[in-house]
């Protein structure tokens, strides 16, 4: 199966028996393998051979998570043998050179099976042996190469959800590691600004964006109208994404941006403090901008629940359901039920809803 046109497994449907013996003898050896790796750990010889063994086993099949935590005692059984056995300075360098060969590891794993927790996973553990055990200007260093690989793993897939997760992770670490504690918000904002410039698409990137924004703000002790106007930029710049009203990615920023005119919630958006006229206002211009949208793209769905959604946010801003706004979202209901036939129950359900 393909994850945003990136293949997860190859296969082949019509094997020959030469083909079909060449796989038997790879199961066969996969299972031996298997077998002394087990063997090995039940008698706990932790030795750079059952290492060895453990890496063949995980290049075979990454998500044997089980053989993961196998490899995670014998490189802590590394550790304790490098700081136990080598005075203060060299043992540093020892456990180094132990956590750079089982990142360097990892590489080929990640480009042959990028979307695998488990690699993920042990990777992070191993950056947080580095801060753990190492002095802090070399653990710094690993976290600053990390964010160059993953910065690189991006820009093959860039929208390999997993990757983003894990340069939030590498971004937190390093600003912990940081002398000052520095925010790296600001670069991370300009990086997110790229990434969606290369792919308007990227939800991750677009995800990613929202939660810089909020950090921005409040880390620079944002005024009302700063904030205000930050909303302005980021309503903009989705309008002129939206060129593309078929793209989903694009339409949920478009609601994350307005759950700020939404006075429950507003609190935990970039403009907290907007009046209820200025959130009406804004709202209905809104409405303006998508109703033009239908020009040309009369069968796109995500229009019509767009001003759906917003048409009936406004009334609840002003307390009140003018006729005018009842008879529209009427008759974009109507055209949900037609370009949307499999979820026709939920507008059906929700047309009686507004009849009551």
């Amino acid at each position: 199966m393909a994850s945003h046109g990136i293949p997860r497994y190859s296969v082949q449907t019509e094997k020959s028996e030469e083909v079909r013996q060449q796989e038997l003898r790879k199961i066969e050896n996969y299972r031996q393998i298997d077998q002394q790796v087990r063997e090995k750990v039940a008698e706990h010889q932790y030795t750079p051979e059952t290492l060895q063994k453990i890496s063949e086993l995980l290049s075979k099949n990454p998500e044997y998570y089980t053989v993961w935590n196998h490899r995670r005692r014998v490189l802590q059984h590394e550790f304790a043998q490098a700081v136990a056995s080598c005075v203060e300075g060299s043992a540093s360098d020892r456990v180094a050179a132990l956590i750079k060969d089982d990142l360097q590891f990892l590489i080929p794993l990640l480009r042959s099976f990028p979307k695998c927790y488990w690699i993920w996973n042990y990777r992070m553990w191993l950056l947080e042996e580095a801060k753990r055990l190492l002095p802090l200007p070399v653990a710094r260093r690993f976290w600053q190469e990390e964010l160059g690989l993953v910065g690189k793993m991006l820009s093959l897939d860039s929208r390999n959800f997993h990757g983003w997760g894990y340069r939030r992770f590498v971004v937190e670490s390093l600003e912990h590691l940081a002398p000052e504690k520095e925010s790296m918000a600001p670069a991370e904002f300009e990086y997110a600004k790229k990434m969606i410039g290369t792919n308007l698409s990227n939800f991750s990137a677009w995800h990613y964006r929202t939660k810089l924004i909020q950090r921005l703000m409040d880390e620079k002790l944002a005024s009302d109208d700063e904030r205000k106007q930050m909303l302005d930029d980021e309503l903009d710049l989705i309008h002129r994404a939206l060129i593309d009203p078929y793209d989903q990615s694009l339409w949920f920023y478009h609601q994350n941006l307005m759950c700020t005119f939404d006075p429950s919630i507003a609190q935990h958006t970039m403009a907290p403090n907007l009046s209820d006229a200025e959130r009406v206002e804004y709202l209905r211009r809104e409405i303006d901008e998508i109703q033009e949208m239908l020009d040309g793209a009369e069968d796109c769905k995500y229009i019509y629940q767009a001003l759906i959604d917003y048409t009936l946010l406004a009334t609840k801003v002003e307390g009140t359901m003018h006729s005018e706004d009842q008879q529209q979202i009427m008759g974009w209901l109507s055209e949900l039920k037609k370009l949307d036939p499999l979820r026709r129950g939920r507008w059906l359900d929700f047309e009686q809803q507004l009849c009551r």
